[in-house]
């Protein structure tokens, strides 16, 4: 009864989108990298045309796969190229699936220079591959029913979305097989499928039999929709519509029967009859009509069996009435399917080859203004920045704040204590020494997957280079040098960044064991921290003064002005805006793009206010530092100096000097960390575009290979023979000039090669033994030629002798017996030749002797009746 139906892959003709994509690029982006890495994207989506349409297509998940990228490719490409009749003029030329061709008319085929056109007939076969793979399914396990149904309901979601979509895709009517009405009438049948295969599941999983039926009933439901919207149209093949009826038929039969075993469980044995006979009913109408579609013999024993026992009890002992067949109540239904949505991107290995692709003027007007956006950022955050490094250096230098915080001199500055907080708080030392270890092993990453990558190319390089030494001018494709100069350019910036972060990662390492000591010395508990200080005499008693005081202020002032710069550094690197959408708008409406005045515009808007924020935020900075400055001066000269207390002050700086050190070791090492993060992204995208090229030109390789392997096998195998001088024509008939002739065909050997016998005189006219029928005596085939006709009285062997036995038979039309053995110095190469050329054969229905006289018939051999 598993019988269901695929949908034929339309056929396309061949189209070159090298060429005509190729030349829009060379005319709207500049000759680059850029332009190249383009160029070849065309190349590889020209392939994944080949491969999707251009080739036949296993019916495989691979396969169907590769028409899902092809399809993704086409609604990526199709904003970025004017696929239009008087711009790029490609024709896409589809032929009818289901149009067999006339002998004489052809096929029905359908060109447009549209890509929605070719959009709707890649859908299409994504349709009709996913139905011809599930069909392909076994069904004896779970998972191949699993995979079946869903792959009908792919194909359902495929077709329901070219019915709503294929007339605004199209200048013109389409061809039937893709028109409104067939396609949705594939979806009907693809949904109806895959309600069939959940019915056989459940019917495997020996589910109960309300299930069952509901399921059964809502695949008849669905099989009955799908005939009567294709009833009345001659679209698709003829032997559709019976299988549709008769599967329409079969689900209700089942669904009838299975409801038949809920009504006698529930002691309703006249429904049982009931339903019993209908579903009986709907089996002889498959079988009267449909038997040569579809075969019910098993459904139809199981009915009848289960129909007998029914009627058999309920005659003797239940008595129970059986409705007739419209009071029965109808059968539930549960639809567990529906068509799969087509959302691009439908494949789950796409990658969309023109990510990156704007037109001309949009990015180069992008590019001019992301250098300008970014020169406008990096220097204002460089100024916040130098200033911050400026500032905390001055006050080490004085060693604020800790100095106006060390009146006892032998207590720990409260400054110095929430630096030291800070450092622990972060990690601590460990957390440099575990930033410091992660780097080599990011940076090794990074390194093998560079090295990978360009090993890919080598391998394929060296691969391509044997074989154009090896065939040389019949390798005609693009060397892989020349091919891979791009990505090898780009690897060597990559090779570069990887040496320069290298550099600075030298540099930090340097800093660091330059102030390990003073951060070393901050990680330490308070007491440990105290006994790590140096104490020295009490200072004069200055606390309260208003030298003191005013330090104070204006260290706090110079804290929220530190604060200050770095919000205003991350409000900086968040701000964001679209430019590319109004270059867009500009080139739409004016045809041009005047970069500059729109740039230096929007950055004017967007920056202005930061830019002069960030200049109030220096200039007070400045002022606050030279008041500092008089301050400290002024503190300096009240405060008692001495040899322990300057040490102890330059112990302090060292611990201030340390903490800034730290924090910027930490800024700096994590960035490093993000950097080569990000590195790995792009060195990520850098292998796979290696290992696409690699892969598509392993792939031309071995179609390259196969098309030079089929021209050397179609080329003599052996040298060719010398032209046979003028003056040995005459001796032609000689064996040797036979063999070295100039004629093309083979001449057979005379038939004087084996030396044959004279035949026997004519034998008088025989007679028939009386037990031998007369039908039967002239069915049977002649002797042989060489052969001495049998003697009467000899015994009659009881074994009869193989098919390889003797010498080879002679040809006879219908002798069962005849074997082709080969002889010597039969050439195996010589297609298209039953028999070695130098054997006889004689015309159809010719014995192998002389031709007899009229009136003297041929002497039959008597009829050997072989043993049984």
């Amino acid at each position: 009864m598993a019988t269901f139906i695929s949908v034929p892959l339309k056929k396309s003709s061949e189209v070159d989108l090298v060429k005509p994509l190729s030349k829009f690029i060379q005319n709207t982006y500049p000759a680059g990298e850029e332009q190249a890495e383009y160029c070849r994207a065309v190349d590889e989506l020209n392939k994944l045309r080949k491969s999707a349409v251009g080739r036949p297509l296993d019916k495989h998940e691979s396969s169907l796969e590769t028409v899902m990228r092809y399809y993704d490719q086409l609604s990526s490409i199709e904003p970025k190229f004017p696929f239009s009749e008087g711009q790029l003029c490609l024709t896409f030329t589809w032929k009818d699936a289901f149009d067999k061709g006339s002998l004489f008319g052809g096929s029905v085929k359908l060109g447009l220079a549209s890509l929605g056109y070719e959009k709707t007939c890649v859908l299409f076969n994504v349709g009709a591959l996913a139905s011809q793979i599930a069909s392909e399914q076994n069904l004896d396990n779970d998972e191949a029913l699993k995979a079946a149904s869903r792959y009908y309901q792919v194909a359902s979601g495929a077709f329901a979305h070219i019915k709503d979509t294929v007339l605004s895709a199209l200048s013109r009517d389409p061809t039937v097989d893709i028109s409104p009405d067939t396609v949705g009438t594939l979806s009907v049948i693809m949904l109806a499928q895959a309600q069939e295969v959940f019915f056989l599941k459940a019917t495997r999983d020996k589910m109960k039999d309300a299930i069952i039926a509901k399921l059964a009933n809502q695949a008849a439901d669905f099989y009955g929709d799908a005939y009567k919207q294709c009833q009345y149209k001659d679209a698709l093949p003829k032997e559709v519509y019976p299988v549709l009826a008769a599967k329409h038929c079969i689900m209700q039969a089942y669904a009838e029967y299975h409801q038949s075993v809920m009504a006698k469980q529930q002691k309703k044995f006249g429904e049982e009859i009931g339903r019993l006979q209908h579903a009986a009913d709907l089996v002889k109408t498959v079988n009267s009509r449909y038997d040569e579609y579809v075969s019910v013999k098993d459904l139809s024993d199981k009915i009848q069996r289960a129909l007998t026992a029914a009627k058999k009890d309920n005659d003797f002992i239940y008595h129970d009435r059986v409705p007739d067949l419209k009071d029965l109540e109808p059968v539930g239904k549960a639809a567990l399917v529906k068509p799969t949505p087509v959302a691009v991107p439908l494949s789950q290995k796409y990658t969309d080859l023109f990510e990156k692709m704007v037109p001309l003027a949009v990015q180069q007007s992008l590019s001019i203004y992301n250098q300008r956006r970014g020169d406008l950022i990096n220097t204002t955050i460089a100024r916040m920045r130098d200033a911050t490094t400026l500032c905390n250096g001055v006050l080490a230098s004085l060693n604020l704040p800790a100095a106006i915080e060390d009146m006892s001199g032998d207590t720990v500055p409260q400054s110095i204590l929430q630096k030291s907080k800070a450092v622990i708080e972060q990690g601590g030392i460990q957390t440099i020494d575990q930033l410091i270890r992660d780097l080599p092993e990011l940076l090794q990453r990074n390194r093998e997957i560079l090295d990978e990558s360009l090993k890919f190319l080598d391998e394929e390089e060296v691969t391509d280079n044997d074989l154009k030494s090896k065939f040389k001018e019949r390798w005609q494709r693009t060397p892989s040098t020349e091919l891979y100069k791009p990505l090898r350019v780009e690897g060597s910036n990559l090779r570069n960044v990887l040496d320069k972060a290298i550099n600075a990662d030298a540099v930090v390492k340097e800093r660091y064991q330059s102030q390990r000591e003073a951060i070393a010395i901050l990680c330490k508990p308070e007491a440990e921290l105290n006994a790590a200080i140096p104490s020295a005499n009490p200072a004069k008693t200055m606390q309260g003064s208003e030298v003191v005081n005013t330090l104070k202020s204006l260290l706090a002032q110079l804290d929220e002005i530190k604060k200050e710069r770095e919000q205003l550094e991350n409000d900086i690197k968040s701000v964001n805006f679209d430019m590319a959408t109004k270059f867009l708008t500009a080139l739409a409406q004016d045809g041009a793009i005047n970069e500059e005045a729109l740039s230096v515009t929007e950055l004017d808007r967007i920056y202005g206010g930061y830019t002069d924020r960030v200049q109030r935020n220096l200039t007070k900075q400045e002022e606050i530092i030279s008041n500092i400055q008089v301050s400290h001066q002024e503190f300096s000269k009240m405060k008692q100096s001495n040899g322990e207390a300057n040490l102890r002050e330059e112990v302090l700086k060292k611990l201030a000097a340390g903490h800034d050190s730290y924090v910027e070791l930490v800024a700096n090492l994590r960035e490093g960390t993000k950097f080569y993060n990000d590195l790995t992204e792009i060195l990520l995208k850098f292998q796979g575009k290696c290992s696409d090229i690699v892969f598509a030109r392993k792939t031309e390789r071995d179609e390259l290979l196969k098309d030079l392997q089929q021209s050397i096998a179609r080329e003599p195998s052996a040298p060719s023979m010398p032209a046979v001088p003028s003056y040995q024509n005459a001796a032609s008939s000689t064996p040797v000039a036979a063999a070295i002739g100039t004629s093309s065909m083979p001449t057979p050997a005379p038939r004087t090669v084996y030396p044959a016998k004279q035949p026997p005189p004519r034998p008088p006219p025989p007679s028939a033994p009386a037990s031998v029928p007369v039908s039967a005596a002239q069915n049977v085939a002649p002797p042989f030629a060489n052969a001495p006709a049998p003697v009467p009285s000899q015994p009659v062997s009881g074994t009869v002798p193989s098919q390889a036995q003797g010498p080879p038979f002679a040809t006879y039309p219908g002798y069962s017996g005849y074997y082709g053995m080969p002889m010597p110095g039969y050439n195996p190469y010589m297609y298209g030749q039953t028999m070695p050329p130098y054997l006889y054969q004689p015309q159809s229905g010719q014995a192998p002797y002389p031709t007899q006289q009229a009136g003297f018939p041929m002497q039959q051999p008597p009829y050997y009746q072989p043993p049984q």
